[in-house]
């Protein structure tokens, strides 16, 4: 009998079609799985012969043949246990084969035959849902990652023995009841509050607005001058996630199996800090199967570099072209897949290497030579691509000493952000982006009509300082984040003002002063 049974599998983040062909015909017992399977699916013979024997059913005999389709693409992982499994027992006419018909299923084995959790279950749900299958059957571990899709049955599974009770009709799996977004967004746990921070009311100003419009920032100053505090403060004013911004994350983070075990989908944005000694695969992807990397995972949020000068300069060239672009194309030699990078770039870097260069304390033992040595580690073309730079400077001790209970908190600043965005989306969102960082230079002449006061202020400073095209767009955008957080319909002067001294600030020397990039 031949029986056939629709699965998924995964290219970067997303569902393609997987179809399992079961074919048990007579003669001596043998079996074949075609289709080019790696070790893990190869393994699933002995995990769906003992789950079957364990779950009361028998394993069939004589020639089996098992092909999954499409051939040329190599099936990676164990999600493919139930749906083999199930082919088999519709193949040997245990269950009826037009029972699996318009269903998805996927789902690991255990010995036990228990449904075990399995990578990418809400792209399986997607790609489901978009291909018109009235229901997916998959582990009960990974339903809370698909609360939110609705329009479609999800059957969460404990068990191969559950699984065939209910395409037998005997005992049925009740579905899922989707959750709205809303219900599943809770408070965002504040763990470093901006009220904390005593002055920098510069560079709190600055994480303000490149939060508000999802803007690259740099941070230079002196070590011990809050730079690393100011970045960790940053996910409690950070705009509340859409529901597709929530969807594309949490989809990454499914695919390559990095949710935790009954996680449900991520509604706060992501806050990736990974040390300097990290390689370029590390950070924008790789590996024999193209994984993602750090900017990957840091996608609708933050990717904070700490020391960015301390970074191998390859690894540093390698993040140009996804932060520019928003996405990542990971090609390997058995392997090519695309992921979103659309994130906000933090990064912190002392001055030089003692780290004191620009404080006129005397305290700077570096040489000029050193110091440009230093500094030359962060290439032009990626400070080029910084909307954002602002100068730290030491804490006056008399500020030190300053109670933290007038202070504003993170909490006042996420409502002026969060008011900002949403003008930001209700403006953009017809051109599918949803914060003013991501508008390109298309799309920044639709939106953005600059009057004449501010358009000659800035093609004056352009010219002055010999800024480069995507350094006058970028102005641009930071001005009309300035706008939106001020509540103001048209860009002033005052706006491009501001901008254009955050873009033209030295944000290299420590002290403010010096020419700029």
């Amino acid at each position: 009998m031949f029986a056939q049974v629709v699965s998924y599998g995964l290219s970067g983040m997303d569902g393609y079609p997987v179809t399992i062909d079961v074919n048990c015909s007579g003669g001596m017992p043998k079996f074949s799985m075609v289709g080019l399977p790696d070790a893990a699916v190869k393994e699933s013979f002995d995990r769906v012969k003992t789950a079957l024997s364990n779950s009361g059913m028998r394993f069939p005999l004589g020639n089996i043949v098992v092909n999954l389709a499409p051939a040329h693409i190599k099936k990676i992982g164990s999600m493919y246990d139930l749906p083999i499994a199930l082919g088999l027992l519709a193949a040997s006419g245990y269950i009826s084969p037009d029972v699996l018909a318009g269903t998805l299923f996927v789902g690991e084995l255990a010995l036990s035959g228990e449904v075990r959790v399995t990578r990418g279950a809400l792209a399986g749900a997607l790609f489901a849902l978009e291909h018109g299958l009235s229901a997916m059957v998959l582990p009960e571990s990974n339903a809370r990652e698909v609360l939110c899709i609705d329009k479609i049955q999800l059957l969460p599974a404990t068990s191969l023995a559950q699984v065939v009770d209910h395409l037998r009709g005997k005992q049925r799996i009740t579905p899922l009841t989707p959750v709205p977004y809303e219900s599943l967004r809770r408070e965002a746990a504040v763990l470093h509050d901006l009220r904390y921070v005593k002055g920098q009311h510069e560079a709190k100003r600055a994480l303000e607005i490149a939060a508000a419009g999802g803007h690259n920032l740099l941070m230079v100053g002196p070590p011990g001058s809050g730079k690393t505090m100011l970045a960790e403060c940053m996910p409690s004013i950070l705009p509340d996630m859409t529901f597709e911004e929530a969807l594309e994350t949490t989809k990454i983070y499914s695919g390559a199996g990095r949710l935790p075990e009954g996680a449900s989908m991520l509604t706060e944005r992501p806050f990736r800090n990974p040390h300097h000694t990290a390689s370029a695969a590390s950070l924008v992807g790789g590996g024999k199967d193209a994984s993602p990397g750090e900017i990957s995972y840091a996608h609708n949020g933050i990717l904070f570099l700490d020391e960015l000068p301390e970074y191998d300069k390859r690894v540093l060239e390698a993040l140009r072209q996804p932060l520019e672009n928003g996405r990542v194309s990971v090609a390997r030699v058995h392997a090519a897949n695309e992921y979103p990078a659309r994130v906000m770039l933090i990064a912190a870097m002392n001055p030089c290497h003692c780290g004191y260069h620009g404080t006129n304390d005397g305290r700077c033992t570096c040489l000029y030579d050193s110091v440009q040595k230093y500094q030359s580690k962060v290439s032009g073309p990626l400070l080029d691509r910084i909307d954002l730079r602002v100068n730290v400077r030491s804490v006056p001790v008399a500020d030190l000493s300053e109670s933290a209970d007038g202070a504003e908190t993170s909490a006042a600043v996420r409502e002026r952000v969060n008011r900002a965005r949403r003008v930001q989306i209700k403006r953009n969102g017809r051109l599918g982006v949803t914060s003013n960082a991501n508008l390109d230079s298309r799309m920044l002449n639709e939106v953005i009509r600059l009057a004449e006061q501010p358009r000659v202020l800035l093609a004056k400073a352009t010219e002055r300082f010999r800024l480069s095209a995507r350094s006058h767009y970028r102005v641009m955008r930071v001005a009309r984040t300035i706008a939106d957080l001020a509540g103001e319909a048209e860009i002033s002067a005052v706006h491009v003002s501001e901008a254009l001294a955050y873009r033209l600030q030295s944000s290299m020397d420590g002290s403010g002063s010096g020419s700029p990039q």
